[in-house]
């Protein structure tokens, strides 16, 4: 496994959609390990593979999911690997979580989205399922289908400040500043 090096804003690769995968193989696989050991290096819950400069439609997910054993609540991870995720339907209510993005980091957002949904997928062995989350988990895969469509967390803030927020990325971009984050 390696740690594959992010793409960050301003960086115009992040406004491409992503191609369908064929076919699940070795190299796929391959991908989704690096995936997950740069989100984990990172400190992230989720990465979709644009964010390391590959425009295939296939992200990772360990959303740490909270149990109750013999009365003590403790978390336990939950890695997924979803390729060519789409989004089956969305739950009727809304949550707001405050999202960050590793591709944006230090930046958060209060993004509103449905609370729960169920998304189709194939696994990294080639098979195809169907998953209802809600919570976190469910705000963790809108957002990264999201970076599949091209489509980034400042889009929700007015023109002005999506514009200062893309201006203070190319300057610490310039400044060799962001790798450093």
């Amino acid at each position: 496994m390696a740690i594959l090096p992010l793409v960050y804003l301003p960086d115009a690769r992040l406004r491409e959609p992503s191609k369908l995968i064929e076919r699940v193989d070795d190299e796929v696989r391959r991908l989704a390990a690096d995936m997950f050991e740069t989100m984990h290096d990172k400190e992230g819950l989720g990465l979709a593979a644009v964010q390391v400069g590959v425009h295939r439609r296939i992200l990772v997910l360990d959303v740490p999911k909270v149990v109750e054993i013999e009365g003590e609540k403790t978390s336990e991870s939950r890695p997924l690997v979803l390729i060519n995720p789409k989004i089956v339907s969305l739950g009727d209510v809304m949550r707001v979580h405050e999202e960050g993005c590793l591709s944006i980091p230090e930046f958060r957002v209060e993004i509103e989205r449905p609370a729960s949904l169920v998304v189709a997928y194939t696994d990294e062995h080639g098979a195809a399922h169907e998953l209802a989350a809600e919570g976190l988990l469910a705000t963790a895969i809108q957002h990264e289908i999201d970076h599949l469509d091209g489509k980034l967390i400042i889009d929700v803030l007015s023109k002005l400040r999506r514009e200062m927020v893309i201006r203070k990325y190319r300057k610490l971009a310039k400044s060799g500043e962001l790798d450093d984050m």
